[in-house]
């Protein structure tokens, strides 16, 4: 599959992200710390290399949403920036359980549980948005993730006889039409909205790959 085109969409839908995390304001909170790998509730691949990372709790994780949002939290100690990859079905509001390597920038990891306070911010990637497409996946049934973003994602529709349709998002992170996408002809158009209500349009040309991972030609501001 290529990428053969992007644009802006003309037709912005407001964003509706669920979970105070996409308010971007300063929040009073607790850290605990887990042998994080990278990998987790959101599906994302294992990260040995970057292990800033960390759950949350399940209000927040908000059937997903939460997934590769980037929080930036300051300590006793110092200061991390972590990004979302699992849920912590065990912790309370406001609680986020960090991996070691994360939590020991901010305060000695035998401490357990400290005060925090954090807020989200935009990740530091490179590159553009990607999408990848779940094992299994085909024109019956297909299920995207969107990686490699700036900003969290509030919404995923593709476009179907002219107009988008929504695509429901499950709780481990990917958006799934159950039916599938069916035969497009002329690629497949994904629009996609960040929890800030910025929008990107990207048309895919070929066939709904199998486990595979497209990148895209536009990244969020």
């Amino acid at each position: 599959m290529i990428l053969v085109g992007a644009c802006g969409g003309d037709d912005k839908p407001t964003a509706t992200p669920a979970g105070s995390l996409y308010s971007g304001e300063i929040k009073q909170g607790i850290a605990t710390s887990y042998d994080a790998t990278g990998a987790g509730n959101c599906g994302f691949d294992a990260t040995p290399g970057d292990l800033d990372v960390a759950a949350i709790d399940t209000a927040d994780y908000a059937n997903s949403a939460a997934c590769g949002a980037c929080v930036h939290i300051k300590g006793p100690n110092g200061d991390v920036t972590v990004r979302i990859v699992d849920s912590c079905p065990g912790c309370d509001g406001n609680h986020l359980d960090l991996s070691k390597s994360s939590f020991a920038k901010l305060a000695p990891v035998e401490k357990g549980r400290i005060d925090i306070t954090f807020q989200t911010v935009a990740c530091n990637v490179t590159g553009n948005l990607a999408f990848h497409f779940k094992d299994g996946s085909s024109k019956y049934w297909t299920a995207i993730q969107v990686r490699n973003h700036r900003l969290p994602i509030a919404k995923l529709e593709y476009q179907r006889d002219g107009a988008f349709v929504d695509i429901e998002r499950e709780d481990y992170n990917y958006f799934v039409v159950g039916g599938g996408v069916g035969d497009l002809p002329n690629g497949l158009v994904l629009r996609v909205t960040a929890a800030d209500g910025q929008v990107l349009e990207e048309k895919l040309s070929g066939d709904v790959p199998n486990d595979q991972t497209v990148e895209g030609t536009k990244q969020f501001n």
